[in-house]
């Protein structure tokens, strides 16, 4: 028996040597696939080498998951990182690897769990750490902090749960329960039996949490479901005599609110008490909250302006032809039957200029959510015309919305710009009039719906009132005017300001920050004067010349292979490559420099389109502007020469998201740029300056973590949610946050393109106090330096960037005349600011 062990155990000895022999030649030979499988069997048959091949197993599985990755395999792909794991379950960079997958593949939830047990199991791990922070924006959205931090909306609801249970109410279902903080006022007022439901896992999980932290976990039954998916008595014993929740966003349907309290009303609500008529609470069915009225007001906003209208139309010498029409996502016409949010949002109070009411608010709209018949007629119901008299002269801009969400006849909540609350305000931009003028004596036209889960304000337009003729429906029927004199006729049609939507032309839809960067004049004369020096430098002799499309066949020619004093000899183009993200028109303002070979990397084929609209109505030669996604095979590997014997005199990339971050993998495609330069060619930016400052905001802290049990009535939800909270807030604006500046803009960091070796990871910096107070947060912003002379502000009024902000977990009291220490790191894309103790 001894013998036959020992022979056993040298053959399993010999097959683990000849697998790792194998292993390493067919890694030698770039066969990833069968490589792994040799390490699986290596370890395992011998566990204790898993020291040994740790990193090279960990560099095979990487391969071989980009190639099934490449290859559409995904069930194998994941197959292999579930055996890696089983192998090794605490190995973070696996961990952290399995929810990069998951990630780009939409799996949100799944990538934050991998993300969140990489930190847990290294906190040190960055690259782990910055995966997990930006995942847990997706998440965790930051409104829930907000909400949370919102006594007055905490208190209303807990009031008037107490009252109705108070009264009867036996059985309650929280639709939508997030942090479970409603179910659980429902229980604290003594509900005998209560369900919640939740659609998001992480929430549910969360919520599953938080219900056991504050001991109700056996009395409150959590549903990891939607609301719609809800059968009695599949999932609940009965119909519930109380329905809580607050599904509901800025434009107060958008979360589908009406969509579940009809299907809540037909299927798991008793019915509903009948007008006038008593009796006990848990015989009937009834809703909190029990209504609620919309309202709006038109606005002048200049911020909304810039970023909903082009206001240009000259762009550093590019002309923007009037055939061509942007509009954004949220644009107010009615012409499309996709289910898309109509709307954006913005917090009144706090955008940057303030804004201007044009008009008196007016009611909207207003809903009764405990009766069934009104919500079934809500959705199908025809749009209702609203004319609203104007009352100060200005643009028009938007139809700013609100609402008072009636929780009972007793308590409300009201999301007016003038309150403190923590709703943002529904924001419906005005486009596609030819004038946005109004005075006095004009009325504001509108339609207000509820399609597709959302409410509507669309077809705005402007009616002068002062005319007996209204020809409003002239713009959106083809019926007959009616008849008279054709110079009245003509005075009416003038004095309506109707949508274009009708006229001729091409219409281009852009996100909202690329009509910002579209209305940014010194973005673009800043990229234009950089560019220009660069070409110069490289062609001094004919910087202006330009372009000769003569030659074969209407294309660029070499001019290699012909007689340089020739006549027709045409010198060679220089090459510039634009891979900033969205829609740009840089290309073509190289185009403008010389003989210039301009590559656009826009992807969407509306944004091709328009560029080619462009480029036709400023006379371009055909061959000036290409599309380069066309040329490369692989979108992942955009950064490529050329052509075969070319490179780049001028490489642009974006380097900061609008959020205030710096893009992923900057420093990456700076160092593949470098390498496709020609002699004297430029990447653009050629560095970035990371600018920053000391401020005391309450208002960053309570945005950025649940502050303790008080704002929760007592209940114990900050732990856990606080578990998503991420150091540093985005899409800030710095000129309109609430805060105290506590010191003077300071360098933190340089980040240099060109030169990398100027470029440090680890850097100390101190800060000098100019105002006593507490630090709660470190904004920062970005000068993005094209050349030594030529920068750009990201914090400054025209910038479509906004900027960001560090939040310390603990603030720190600082007096006038002393020094902070920062440390700041910068590893791959992230950059972390700390206060050295």
């Amino acid at each position: 028996m001894a013998n036959s062990r020992l022979r056993r155990g040298g053959g399993r000895r010999e097959l683990v040597s000849r697998s790792l022999h194998s292993a390493q030649h067919c890694l030698d030979s770039r066969d990833f696939g069968t490589a792994y499988a040799h390490y699986l069997l290596v370890l395992n048959l011998a566990p204790e080498l898993k020291g040994d091949v740790k990193e090279t197993f960990q560099y095979t599985l990487f391969r071989w998951a980009e190639e099934l990755d490449a290859l559409s395999r995904i069930p194998d792909l994941f197959g292999c990182y579930e055996q890696a794991l089983e192998l090794f379950p605490d190995d973070e960079v696996i961990c952290n690897s399995m929810g990069e997958h998951l990630f780009r593949m939409g799996f949100r939830d799944e990538a934050a769990g991998y993300f969140h047990k990489a930190v847990k199991l290294n906190p040190d791990f960055a690259d782990a750490k910055e995966n997990f922070y930006r995942v847990a924006n997706w998440l965790v959205e930051r409104w829930h902090f907000i909400m949370l931090n919102d006594i007055k909306r905490n208190m209303a609801y807990q009031a008037a749960i107490q009252k109705v249970v108070s009264l009867g109410c036996k059985t309650v279902l929280d639709i939508g329960t997030g942090t479970g903080i409603l179910s659980m006022f429902a229980k604290k007022a003594g509900a005998p039996s209560v369900y919640a439901c939740e659609l998001s896992k992480t929430m549910y999980e969360l919520a599953c949490d938080v219900v056991a932290a504050n001991n109700m976990a056996t009395e409150i039954k959590l549903l990891h479901m939607k609301s719609l998916d809800i059968e009695v008595p599949k999932h609940l014993p009965e119909r519930v005599s109380l329905v809580v929740t607050e599904t509901v966003d800025a434009g107060l349907f958008g979360e589908g609110i009406v969509e579940s309290l009809i299907h809540a009303w037909e299927n798991l609500l008793l019915k509903p008490k009948p007008k006038g008529q008593f009796g006990n609470c848990e015989e009937y069915g009834q809703v909190i909250p029990a209504g609620a009225a919309v309202f709006g007001m038109a606005v002048e906003c200049a911020e909304i302006r810039r970023h909903h209208r082009v206001g240009v139309q000259d762009v550093a010498g590019i002309h923007l032809p009037e055939t061509l029409q942007f509009r954004s996502p949220a644009h107010s016409s009615g012409d499309s039957e996709e289910a898309i949010e109509p709307y954006t949002t913005e917090k009144m109070s706090r955008v940057p200029g303030g804004y201007l009411p044009l008009t008196k608010s007016f009611e909207a709209l207003t809903v009764d959510f405990n009766n069934l018949q009104e919500l079934k007629s809500l959705v199908i119901k025809k749009p209702v015309k609203i004319n609203v008299p104007v009352t100060r002269a200005g643009v028009l801009d938007a139809i700013v919305i609100w609402f008072v969400l009636q929780l009972d006849d007793e308590h409300s909540l009201s999301t007016s710009p003038s309150e403190e609350t923590c709703w943002e305000q529904a924001v419906y931009p005005v486009q596609d009039l030819p004038d946005y003028s109004v005075r006095p004596g004009d009325q504001v036209v509108m339609e207000v719906s509820c399609q597709d889960c959302y409410l509507r304000i669309q077809n705005i337009h402007i009616l002068n009132s002062e005319k007996m003729m209204d020809v409003e429906r002239s713009s959106s029927e083809s019926g007959t005017l009616p008849l008279g004199n054709e110079a009245e006729l003509c005075n009416a049609l003038a004095s309506l300001q109707t949508s274009k939507s009708d006229a001729l032309g091409q219409k281009c839809t852009l996100e909202s920050t690329e009509i910002a960067l579209l209305n940014n004049r010194p973005y673009h004369e800043a990229f234009k004067a950089a560019m220009d020096k660069v070409l110069s430098s490289l062609t001094p002799d004919r910087s202006s010349q330009p372009m000769d499309v003569e030659g074969r066949g209407g294309e660029v020619t070499s001019g290699g292979d012909q007689n340089p004093n020739s006549p027709r000899a045409t010198p060679e183009p220089l090459f510039v490559l634009d891979v900033s993200e969205g829609f740009s028109i840089l290309p073509l303002i190289a185009g403008r420099l010389g003989l210039v070979k301009a590559y656009s990397s826009v992807e969407k084929e509306q944004h091709r389109v328009a560029l080619d609209l462009i480029s036709e109505a400023n006379r371009f030669p055909r061959e000036t502007l290409e599309f380069w996604l066309s040329h490369v095979e692989d979108e992942c590997a955009v950064l490529q020469r050329p052509k075969s014997d070319k490179l780049w005199s001028i490489i642009i990339l974006d380097v900061i998201e609008t959020s205030g971050l710096i893009q992923q993998e900057v420093m990456e495609k700076a160092a593949i740029s470098r390498c496709l330069l020609q002699s004297g060619g430029k990447i653009f930016p050629q560095h970035v300056l990371v600018m920053g400052m000391l401020v005391e905001s309450q208002t960053l802290v309570e945005e950025s973590a649940v502050q303790g049990t008080e704002p929760t009535l007592g209940l114990n939800i900050a732990p856990f949610i606080n578990q998503f909270q991420v150091p540093v807030r985005v899409f800030l604006d710095l000129s309109t946050l609430p805060c105290v500046p506590l010191s003077k803009p300071v360098e933190l960091l340089r980040l240099d393109l060109m030169n990398p070796y100027l470029n440090s990871s680890n850097r100390e910096v101190k800060v000098q106090i100019s105002k006593s107070g507490q630090v709660t947060a470190i904004p920062f912003w970005y000068h993005i330096c094209l050349d030594e002379e030529i920068k750009l502000d990201t914090s400054c009024e025209s910038s479509h960037w906004k900027q960001a902000a560090v939040v310390l977990d603990n603030p720190i009291p600082v007096q006038v005349g002393e020094e902070l220490e920062l440390s700041i790191q910068h590893h791959k894309s992230n950059v972390s600011i700390t206060v050295k103790q």
